[in-house]
């Protein structure tokens, strides 16, 4: 036998039952933020520039790790693309003096270092629920990304990568 509960729309059981449903479907800052990317450990030795990075980042893909420190990765591409490098910040305990961000083109023939204030990379965390730069890279290849800062938090980084063709 199947019964059936009858729920008053006043009632304080009708209301958790409406906040679960509407819960059940939204993620919230870090799950929007991450998406269906797999987490990547950033563990591995890839060779770029003469140098090792940890890991190959793309669409499908992101880490975290915690700030204060420094950390690089390989972005590749087919075409000239923008390079927007994002982080979502957790836990964060000082905004620290600045954050780096510095783009290679392929085999490191240039760079482009994005340089920011501790409070600007924070207050834009706090205003967007984010924190990212991005550089105009035209090579085609490996491209080592590297960041540094002296801020005092947890993060989840991601790339996005748009070919220039498309803007």
């Amino acid at each position: 036998m199947v019964g059936f509960v009858t729920v008053s729309s006043r009632s304080p059981l009708a209301v958790v039952i409406t906040v679960l449903a509407l819960g059940a479907g939204c993620g919230g800052g870090r799950a929007d933020f991450v998406g269906s990317r797999a987490k990547d450990v950033c563990d591995a030795e890839w060779p770029v520039c003469s140098r090792v990075a940890g890991c190959i980042l793309g669409q499908e893909s992101y880490t975290e790790g915690r700030l204060p420190g420094k950390g690089q990765f390989i972005v590749q591409l087919k075409e000239a693309s923008s390079v927007r490098v994002r982080f979502f910040l957790e836990d964060v305990v000082a905004a620290g003096e600045e954050t780096v961000i510095t783009f290679h083109e392929e085999g490191c023939r240039a760079k482009i270092r994005e340089a920011v204030n501790g409070r600007t990379a924070l207050d834009s965390a706090e205003k967007s629920g984010e924190f990212s730069r991005e550089a105009e890279l035209t090579g085609v290849g490996d491209h080592l990304v590297e960041f540094e800062s002296d801020m005092q938090a947890r993060y989840v980084l991601k790339v996005e990568v748009e070919p220039l063709r498309n803007r």
